[in-house]
């Protein structure tokens, strides 16, 4: 049988539960239709890059499926009819990936960095720049006057 990668998007104010009740009813049809859903990956809320539907952020969910092309059709069919789904896509694939897939290895490295204390760049070793001896020029030393440095270029 064919294999697929399927992702929706619920809206934002949908509870967890109410996503979870819209999974398992897509995962019903494709049962119901002779495949099965190998793996089922909820990313969670995230921010769209453009607003849909008067909707800023979404659930997202995926799917990796193995059914015939007229399972994919009526769960495609039933997202339209739904009010909760914002959009979907479905893209067929020679395999289906194995472990979690890069969004959710995506999390793990972000997860793992905020553990590591990193922070935004003001929040290195040894404090801000304005800091260190000098001021905000760093190690070059104090600002000289304007007309000093003109003459001291032209003598070179």
């Amino acid at each position: 049988m064919p294999l697929y990668e399927h992702v929706f998007l619920a809206r934002q104010d949908a509870s967890p539960q109410q996503v979870e009740e819209l999974t398992a009813q897509m995962t019903g049809i494709v049962e119901g239709l002779g495949g099965k859903v190998t793996k089922t990956e909820n990313w969670g809320v995230r921010s769209l890059t453009y607003r849909m539907n008067k909707n800023r952020k979404a659930h997202f969910v995926l799917l990796n499926i193995d059914a015939p092309s007229a399972a994919i059709a009526e769960i495609e069919r039933q997202e339209r009819i739904s009010e909760d789904v914002i959009r979907y896509l479905s893209v067929r694939v020679e395999e289906l990936e194995e472990g979690p897939s890069a969004m959710m290895r995506k999390a793990d490295r972000d997860r793992e960095r905020d553990d590591r204390g990193g922070g935004f760049r003001g929040e290195r070793e040894g404090g801000f720049r304005g800091d260190r001896e000098g001021g905000f020029r760093g190690d070059r030393g104090p600002r000289r006057p304007r007309e000093e440095a003109e003459t001291t270029a032209d003598a070179e």
